[in-house]
């Protein structure tokens, strides 16, 4: 399948082979997300030395690894003897690379953190080979990669030793967009259309190896059913498997996720940990870090509020279905999801799940109102006086207009009734008591299929947008 997406990470990697100097590039992000195919498809697998660290085993196993590795790319490692540390494995590289072919160099260490086994010496040991032989030279492009994410933050891009600095690029790779994703199953030669790519988001998320699971010959419904609550279905084993390998003791970064999916809107870092029981020192800062770097958590500031009252939201899509519905259901339970259709639980969730699809494209958002050039603040709003009032996106303008955007999911042309339009009437109200915006505000509704024109829409709605605007 031809590539999808990952065009600035493509044109910043083969970048690099015109730099005048070496390359340091760390390429992370979650469990599934396509790493290692990125590099692979960058540099058409042409390395001058590749190897991929081996998930729990010992050093010495390790360093058999990287001998056979060695051995492939080079007839000089023919007469190597196998390093019994690091520090010698290192320099046989550099010994092999200084033998083979002029020119850029490239080397690509893929699940680098599982190298690292305890008392081993490897970080010691790359720092050694990057400061005193490969930043020294200008012809080198070292790769690493790793799905362990907390490790890859702690110990490589914000390494406070030799490291310090030393990554020249960071690629955080982040989960598909709605176009791409639509993108990607047409290549498959899919047939869903743009309701049902948004179902499918909803609980997949823009993760590539989630996409390539479905069965194009299925309905969305009908996938969802199989991949998540079927017997040997891929997603319902797939949680503990994700935060175990991104993070070391794994639990309390699974305390946090379970906690935010039980509060919509967000907790603050006080409310988090009480609810998720953490303890109140370092460690909890480290943990939301590795959770936000990875893309699973959002730290947001609701509008007109302080940095100190920041909110943590829960953002993954996965995550939230998984703990939502896949954990509570029974193997036994067929046709889990297709028959409870349009139940209550279905249509809260759905609901919620598409205004995080619409807070996850604000770039397109912004683009359909024809205001992607003009300065914009990006936020939340909470009433201080109104318990439940709240807007989940609120785009403050340079050009002094505040768009308050209400994001509604249905099957159907959404119809704003007498209820809902004195709702939205109050909404504003306070909003703009609270506020003190000097500010023109304009309601915003982004819906699936449109907006019934009515007495409410006509005098309420400034701006209407639907789906397809998020496919952009």
């Amino acid at each position: 399948m031809k590539m999808i997406g990952r065009k600035d990470e493509l044109q910043l990697l083969n970048n690099l082979k015109e730099h005048t100097s070496s390359s340091f590039v760390a390429v992370y992000g979650r469990r599934r997300i396509g790493k290692t195919y990125l590099v692979r498809n960058a540099f058409v697998n042409q390395f001058d030395f590749y190897v991929t660290g081996i998930s729990k085993v010992s050093l010495s196993q390790q360093l058999a690894n990287f001998h056979i590795a060695l051995q492939k790319y080079g007839p000089s490692a023919q007469e190597m003897e196998p390093a019994k540390d690091w520090i010698t494995a290192f320099r046989q590289l550099s010994k092999l690379l200084e033998s083979g072919k002029s020119g850029k160099k490239v080397i690509f260490l893929d699940e680098l953190p599982w190298f690292d086994t305890a008392q081993s010496g490897f970080i010691s040991a790359l720092e050694h080979f990057w400061n005193s032989w490969a930043s020294a030279r200008t012809d080198i492009i070292l790769i690493v990669c790793g799905s362990a994410a907390g490790w890859m933050i702690s110990k490589l891009i914000n390494n406070k030793g030799g490291l310090h600095n030393r990554v020249t690029h960071r690629i955080r790779l982040e989960p598909f967009t709605l176009k791409e994703c639509e993108a990607f199953l047409k290549a498959k030669k899919a047939n869903f259309d743009r309701y049902q790519v948004i179902q499918l988001y909803m609980v997949m998320g823009g993760i590539p190896f989630y996409l390539e699971q479905i069965n194009i010959t299925q309905s969305a419904a009908q996938n969802i059913d199989k991949l998540c609550f079927g017997k040997e279905a891929t997603l319902r084993t797939e949680f503990d498997n994700l935060y175990t390998s991104l993070f070391d003791n794994a639990e309390k970064h699974i305390s946090v996720i379970e906690a935010l999916s039980k509060k919509v809107k967000g907790l603050t870092r006080g409310e988090l940990i009480k609810e998720a029981k953490l303890p109140s020192g370092g460690s909890v800062t480290r943990i939301l870090g590795e959770l936000e770097e990875s893309g699973f958590i959002r730290k947001y500031i609701a509008y007109g509020k302080k940095e100190r009252n920041s909110l943590y939201q829960l953002t993954d899509f996965y995550s939230l279905f998984y703990l939502k519905f896949i954990k509570k259901s029974s193997i036994l339970d067929e046709n889990n999801w297709i028959n409870s259709l349009d139940s209550p639980a279905q249509r809260a969730w759905s609901g919620y799940a598409f205004e995080q699809i619409c807070l996850s494209h604000i770039r397109e958002i912004k683009k359909a109102l024809g205001i992607s050039g003009i300065q914009t603040n990006t936020s939340s709003w909470i009433s201080n006086d109104r318990p439940g009032a709240q807007i989940d996106l609120v785009i403050d303008r340079r050009d002094h207009v505040v768009n308050i955007c209400e994001m509604k999911f249905s099957l159907n042309e959404f119809t704003i009734d007498k209820k809902y339009a004195e709702e939205l009437r109050n909404k504003i109200g306070v909003f703009k008591t609270e506020s003190k915006t000097r500010k023109s505000v304009f309601l915003t509704i982004i819906t699936t299929f449109g907006l019934s024109k009515n007495q409410y829409s006509m005098s309420l709605v400034q701006n209407e947008l639907t789906m397809d605007i998020l496919f952009e």
